[in-house]
């Protein structure tokens, strides 16, 4: 009898989520989980205590700890997984959890349209209308996305020409793991744009095993937009640059605002059809706004639906972040690449502000070119901050949201590109 009692302590213990919490499914201890933990903690620490995009960044750490504690059923990231985009529905439907159907509108590309409608009903675009020139700025600033994307095939060339043989298994099997096929590099590139929802909607098609990786770092990098972008902005212009004085902009008119998002539609999705769904709802949040004619709408898709998208959004793509797909060489050679790939976006975008300084005689400020990075608008406040610490008379910040609200527009062309080659 005491047999039978203590074989029923034992298998209530084993059968325990304590029990999983240290012990993996191979009877071994579970370390991998206690790391992701770990890891989550600490981007709760960054959102709440730093500040660091924490209307994102907190869900996103707070799906990460859901998907690593064990035995919960929350979240199956093998049901998404299937290289042909495959998704077993039925399993899906007997079996899965509550994470599994949030994400699943990730997998189908609906979370970051939605994001963009809320973006473009936020975003005023007249400084771009104003200065079409500023979308030379945002197009710059996206050379970074095809400079690491570049990057990443080449390190995977030289990976595999390497003769790893005569490694230990460990380290041969973790430069194996930071090997990129062309699809992956893609979603690794985009990181450069500094967007967020376009690095989600490219990645959940191209490499959805790395969408926890890029993701939290895309969100990282914006997040510290602040701090690497001015070393950059110093290091590439002198102080005479960085003290010019742009005239101001011209007014513009109501029509002008009315039409533009239509024109911009109409004109991306001919050229890149793979980029309408991201442009046309920016466009469609923008044309409600500049229309005054459904208010309603507007408040609407500014508070309630980007809130609830957030949400979604953040909980589901840090469900993705499980052990077996983030510790690993990948998310390593990811975490570098995209902040290759984020100074890169914002080196080109100042060097082609230095072009138009010269192009221009001076008129132009090389500090707006920074601001053609995504990241909407924390980027055009830097470079006015940085502008103003050499003239505290200067004003640049309409004139750098216009490369700002270029480089969204840029991002999801660059995305289109990227998902027409390899999607």
């Amino acid at each position: 009898m005491l047999e039978v009692f203590l074989e029923t302590i034992v298998g209530l213990w084993e059968d325990s989520g304590l029990y999983a919490f240290f012990v993996n499914e191979a009877g071994v201890f579970n370390w991998q989980a206690l790391v992701m933990i770990g890891i989550s903690f600490f981007l709760v620490y960054l959102a709440v205590v730093k500040g660091f995009e924490p209307l994102l960044l907190l869900p996103i750490a707070f799906g990460m700890f859901l998907t690593n504690l064990p035995m919960t059923g929350m979240f199956h990231m093998e049901y998404f997984v299937d290289p042909g985009g495959n998704i077993p529905w039925g399993t899906l439907l007997h079996d899965g959890g509550l994470l599994d159907f949030l994400y699943i509108g990730v997998k189908l590309g609906i979370y970051p349209p939605l994001i963009f409608l809320g973006i473009g009903a936020m975003t005023d675009f007249g400084p771009l209308i104003a200065n079409p020139k500023s979308f030379l700025l945002g197009a710059a600033a996206q050379v970074g996305i095809f400079i690491t994307f570049l990057g990443a095939i080449g390190i995977s060339a030289l990976i595999g020409g390497m003769d790893l043989s005569g490694l230990p298994a460990g380290l041969a099997e973790f430069l194996r793991g930071m090997q990129f096929t062309g699809a992956e590099a893609a979603s690794i590139g985009i990181i450069g744009g500094a967007d967020g929802p376009t690095a989600i909607y490219v990645t959940k098609t191209l490499a959805p095993t790395l969408l926890g990786s890029i993701a939290i770092a895309a969100y990282s990098y914006m997040a510290l937009v602040p701090l690497i972008q001015p070393p950059i902005m110093r290091g590439l212009t002198t102080k005479k640059e960085r003290a010019v004085v742009m005239k101001q902009l011209r007014p513009v008119s109501r029509t002008e605002k009315i039409f533009f998002p239509i024109f911009v539609t109409l004109l991306i999705a001919l050229i890149v059809p793979s980029a309408a769904p991201l442009v046309g709802c920016l466009m469609l949040g923008n044309l409600m706004k500049e229309s005054g004619a459904v208010d309603r709408l507007v408040k609407t898709a500014q508070n309630e639906l980007m809130n609830i998208v957030t949400i979604f959004l953040g909980v589901t793509v840090g469900a993705t972040a499980k052990a077996e797909y983030f510790l690993n060489g990948k998310t390593i050679a990811i975490i570098v690449l995209g902040l290759i790939a984020f100074c890169m976006g914002t080196a080109c975008g100042v060097l082609f502000g230095k072009v138009m300084y010269i192009a221009t005689k001076g008129k132009v400020n090389p500090l707006i070119g920074s601001a053609g990075v995504s990241a909407v608008p924390m980027a055009a406040r830097v470079s006015q901050r940085v502008g103003s610490e050499e003239n505290p008379t200067n004003f640049l910040l309409m004139h750098a949201m216009g490369p700002n609200v270029a480089g969204v527009i840029g991002s999801a062309v660059a995305a289109g590109v990227l998902l027409s080659i390899f999607g």
